[in-house]
């Protein structure tokens, strides 16, 4: 069993450990070391005992501190997990059975026939607007007749004083 020497709060001890475990021990030690450190800056010197129980609880405190954290991530990665397992079980769902949509297509032929009545019915429409080009015409000169005949009546009218007038 190997021998290794160690140093806490600026003493030194000699452990004993499994062959392979020196690395762990050496690590385990400078947080020892480090925890005594810092109780000797803020308190100062004291018992050597006291000091290795004091860094040893502080060093526990953390250590409860971390275990909590790992507690309540193992419950949230469970959430998750079960959260995951009820994803991935709708998604096997809706892949085997996909949901059909249909989408309304208008059939090339049914365009076509649209396409040719529209032509057909403004030939139509064209075709009735030559043919009404004449009535309009004449609608128009008759329009204008009238309002010449209008205008010269007036104007006849504005030319000869009333009768309450001349009296």
């Amino acid at each position: 069993m190997p021998q290794i020497e160690i140093s806490i709060g600026s003493r030194t001890f000699e452990v004993a450990c499994q062959p392979g475990e020196e690395p762990y021990l050496h690590a385990a030690a400078r947080m020892l070391d480090t925890e005594a450190e810092a109780l000797s800056t803020q308190i100062g010197r004291m018992p050597e005992t006291r000091m290795l129980l004091m860094a040893g609880l502080m060093l526990a405190d953390r250590t409860a501190g971390l275990e909590d954290k790992l507690r309540a991530s193992e419950a949230h990665l469970q959430t998750v997990e079960k959260r995951l397992v009820a994803t991935e079980a709708a998604l096997g769902k809706a892949r085997a059975n996909p949901e059909i949509v249909e989408v309304p297509v208008i059939p090339k032929s049914l365009i076509d026939s649209f396409a040719e009545l529209t032509a057909r019915a403004e030939a139509l429409a064209e075709r009735a607007a030559i043919e009404d080009e004449p009535e309009a015409a004449a609608e128009d000169e008759t329009v204008e007749d009238k309002t010449d005949a209008e205008a010269a009546t007036d104007g006849k009218a504005a030319a000869e004083p009333s009768e309450a007038a001349r009296a």
